[in-house]
């Protein structure tokens, strides 16, 4: 009796990590990895969030110990408190960020006075700031409505809006709907970028896990760039778009290397900090953020490191 009541007071098994994302193509591969059975489900919980709001409210929340963000979204939580990492870059958008609008709406010029839709993201409120620049227009040129990308191709139905800050592969549906591109982040080229970021105390307390996270990644992202046809034929079921639209859309991003990502996120500074600065200026510009982090804190390249000495990701 006495040695099965210490059998059962062993120590609590870990549970997984939690890893949030929202719909976009440049985070499918660690939907890849999930779903053919790449990642160990007792150590990796992947979870589909319907915009880049729920992930940030969900981090906040404590819900997620991990999640995939824009860099611009990554300073603006870092900004309001929240103690995250970033330990991966995933891909750079060259394309894949799109402001879509209607047909009578031929250039950004014309938006002027017109109703925009735009989530209350950073990236959002970024891909807007750059357009109006260059189309020589300012926000209060314009009026800005506050609404998740989920509902952007109804506003545009309705009417309610003229334009709509959008990215793939809702973009490409919106497209498919008699919409049309207007503005697209190829013309601010290395200002979106995608990271993986993580809790401060998740790298603390379980870096093992940290590490399959990563491992993850890498196995779904060699899965998908050794298979486009195949990846796209099972992705796209989860969107409007079908195969070969999908393919078209990879168009729109870059992906980093398991060892370009190392390379930003090594050294004292990284080479990342010169871009990201870039983006911190403007998001204090527009009152996004009050001030630009601590590069140092919020760059860990420390998991990646483990995995290349471990030999265990592609």
């Amino acid at each position: 009796m006495a040695l099965l009541a210490l059998a059962g007071c062993g120590e609590p098994a870990t549970p997984p990590l939690t890893v949030g994302m929202n719909p976009w193509v440049g985070y499918d591969p660690l939907v890849l990895a999930r779903d053919r059975g790449l990642t160990d489900p007792r150590q990796l919980r992947v979870v589909e969030l319907p915009s880049a709001s729920e992930s940030l409210r969900h981090l906040r929340n404590g819900l997620l110990d991990a999640a995939t963000l824009t860099l611009d979204e990554t300073l603006r939580l870092a900004d309001s408190g929240i103690d995250v990492r970033i330990v991966a870059m995933l891909d750079a958008s060259d394309g894949g960020d799109v402001v879509m609008a209607a047909p009578r709406i031929t250039s950004p010029a014309l938006l002027k006075g017109e109703f925009i839709a735009v989530e209350n993201s950073a990236v959002g409120a970024l891909l807007l700031q750059r357009m109006l620049e260059k189309a020589g227009l300012t926000r209060a040129d314009v009026r800005v409505t506050n609404l998740e990308v989920a509902q952007h191709l109804a506003a545009l139905q309705a009417g309610t809006v003229a334009a709509a800050v959008s990215f793939e592969p809702l973009a490409g549906s919106m497209e498919v709907a008699g919409y049309r591109r207007i503005f697209d982040s190829s013309q601010i080229p290395g200002e979106i970028l995608d990271v993986l970021v993580v809790r401060a105390e998740v790298m603390e307390q379980r870096p093992g896990s940290v590490d399959a996270l990563l491992r993850a990644w890498y196995a779904g992202l060699n899965a998908f760039q050794l298979d486009i046809p195949g990846a796209a034929q099972s992705l796209a079921l989860g969107t409007d778009l079908t195969p070969k639209a999908y393919e078209a859309v990879l168009g729109g991003l870059a992906f980093y290397s398991r060892d370009a990502s190392e390379r930003e996120l090594s050294g004292n500074p990284a080479p990342l900090v010169a871009q990201a600065s870039k983006v911190a200026d403007a998001l204090i510009n527009i009152g996004l953020i009050q001030q630009a982090p601590r590069w140092d804190q919020l760059i860990d390249g420390s998991a990646m490191k483990r995995i290349r000495t471990s030999g265990s990701a592609p």
